[in-house]
C-alpha cells in the first residue's frame, strides 16, 4: 500500500511560480512511475507531468504540450518525494492537482494507469 500527500499548493498571480510536493511511503518507491494530473471544476482529470521508470535511478520525462516549458517535474527517491515546479502559471492552470503512483512503474496520460492517488491540492492563479 502506497499513501501519497501534496503539499504546496495556494494562491499565485499570473506569471508566478509554485512548488508542488508529493510525499510517498512504501519501501520500494523508487520503481513507482510518478505523475501529476490536475482537475479544473467541471473538467475531466487531465494528465500535467510522469516519471516512467526505466531501471536503476532512470527515468524518462513526459509533459503535456499546455505545460512544457513551464513545468518540470522531479523526484528525490532518498525522501520518497516527487516534485512539480510550475513557473510563468496562467490562470488557466488553476486546479486541483493530484499526484498518483503507478506498480508498473510506468507513467501514462490516462488516469486508470494508476493504483495510488493523493488527496490533492489546490492551485489557483489570479489574472
Amino acid at each position: 500500500q502506497v499513501q501519497l500527500v501534496e503539499s504546496g499548493g495556494g494562491l499565485v498571480q499570473a506569471g508566478g511560480s509554485l512548488r508542488l510536493s508529493c510525499a510517498a511511503s512504501g519501501r520500494t518507491f523508487r520503481s513507482y512511475g510518478m505523475a501529476w494530473f490536475r482537475q479544473a471544476p467541471g473538467k475531466e482529470r487531465d494528465f500535467v507531468a510522469g516519471l516512467s521508470w526505466r531501471g536503476e535511478n532512470t527515468y524518462y520525462t513526459y509533459y503535456a504540450d499546455s505545460v512544457k516549458g513551464r513545468f518540470t517535474i522531479s523526484r528525490d527517491n532518498a525522501k520518497n518525494t516527487v516534485y512539480l515546479q510550475m513557473n510563468s502559471l496562467k490562470p488557466e492552470d488553476t486546479a486541483v492537482y493530484y499526484c498518483a503512483a503507478s506498480s508498473s512503474g510506468r507513467a501514462i496520460g490516462v488516469h486508470s494507469g494508476y493504483d495510488y492517488w493523493g488527496q490533492g491540492t489546490q492551485v489557483t492563479v489570479s489574472s
